[in-house]
């Protein structure tokens, strides 16, 4: 019996490091993505979207906090990736950077959060306490480890700040939710929504490039797309489309191209930092909706038939025998 329980610890500590490890990677992976379309702000580089967050949080609610060394292993690898020696500070910005993921998970477990994103208040709670309020953790961290070495003026600091908090936000809301979105992704069985997500598909094709690159203001046209993403195919259609966005949105504001060619970096980070919120909440909140509606309407048929089942075991036989059977009621829709 020993020797049972000796065998199933090592298999769980060994599939507990294959994850660490696995986090890691994917961490530091997902920083090399991140840093492709880096700014400097007063000095110090950030990322209006950054990938780890998300992944990190996918992570930790997949899996659990025994994970959080590979969070931080997969940081420490991404600050060493930029060339400098790491220092302390460097140190504290990793601590910050795995303790945000670590409270973003508690506060969902807090408020009893489920990884379906099926109900209103899950994407309510991911928004607001997943990545808005955790990630203050990060972005207080590390811009004040910058302001203490030295490697930040004073004023900077806000706009620094802010431009971290908004990258480590997005990507909880880009990204997290299509991580969780992996663990119940179904291939569409009916010929017509295969049509249906073509179409959608060769409509964002177009019409994201083109409103995101345009010099006109065209940036409002992706929040149609959103919605009939939303409707239609609820998170797996809401959640790569908004992913698609808030890219192509970066690369733009980024290289200066589009809307964002007139402004200067910090307006284009707060235009960014908008649209990109904007077509997060469209489409977690829409997503979220849809498919709460969606659960309630299927528990409604399936009580109604229930009922029935029961009235036509309990009313006498006579009365019985003009009625259509549960299975014919079923068959009709009814």
């Amino acid at each position: 019996m020993g020797a049972v329980i000796r065998s199933e610890t090592a298999r769980g500590a060994t599939a507990t490091a294959l994850r660490i490890v696995a986090v890691a990677i994917a961490y530091y992976v997902s920083g090399r993505i991140g840093l492709l379309r880096q700014v400097t702000v007063h000095g110090a580089v950030v990322t209006p979207l950054w990938p780890p967050t998300g992944v990190a949080l996918g992570c930790l609610l997949y899996w659990g906090l025994r994970i959080w060394p590979g969070i931080a292993i997969g940081a420490l690898l991404a600050v060493a990736w930029t060339g400098h020696s790491i220092d302390p500070g460097d140190i504290a910005i990793v601590a910050g950077n795995t303790l945000a993921p670590v409270c973003a998970l508690l506060m969902l477990r807090r408020v009893g959060f489920r990884m379906a994103l099926s109900r209103l208040r899950d994407g309510t709670a991911l928004i607001f306490l997943g990545a808005l309020s955790s990630m203050l953790v990060s972005a207080t961290t590390g811009s004040t480890v910058l302001l203490l070495d030295d490697k930040l003026p004073k004023s900077g600091f806000w706009p620094v700040w802010f431009a971290w908090w908004a990258g480590d936000a997005m990507g909880v809301l880009m990204v997290t939710p299509l991580l969780l979105l992996l663990r119940r992704a179904r291939m569409p069985r009916r010929t017509d929504r295969w049509v249906e997500a073509g179409a959608l598909v060769v409509t964002a094709a177009v019409v994201v490039p083109v409103a995101t690159g345009s010099h006109y203001a065209l940036l409002f046209l992706v929040f149609p797309l959103l919605i009939w993403a939303a409707l239609r195919f609820e998170l797996a259609g809401s959640a790569p489309c908004a992913l698609l966005v808030a890219v192509l949105a970066v690369i733009a504001a980024t290289g200066r191209a589009g809307s964002f060619s007139s402004l200067t970096l910090f307006e284009a980070m707060i235009n960014l930092t908008a649209l990109n919120g904007s077509v997060a909440l469209t489409a977690l909140l829409l997503a979220a909706i849809v498919t709460e509606h969606q659960n309630v309407r299927r528990r409604i048929e399936r009580a109604c038939e229930e009922l029935a089942d029961v009235v036509e075991q309990l009313a006498p036989a006579e009365q019985r025998r003009g009625w259509p059977s549960s299975d014919s009621r079923r068959r009709d829709g009814g």
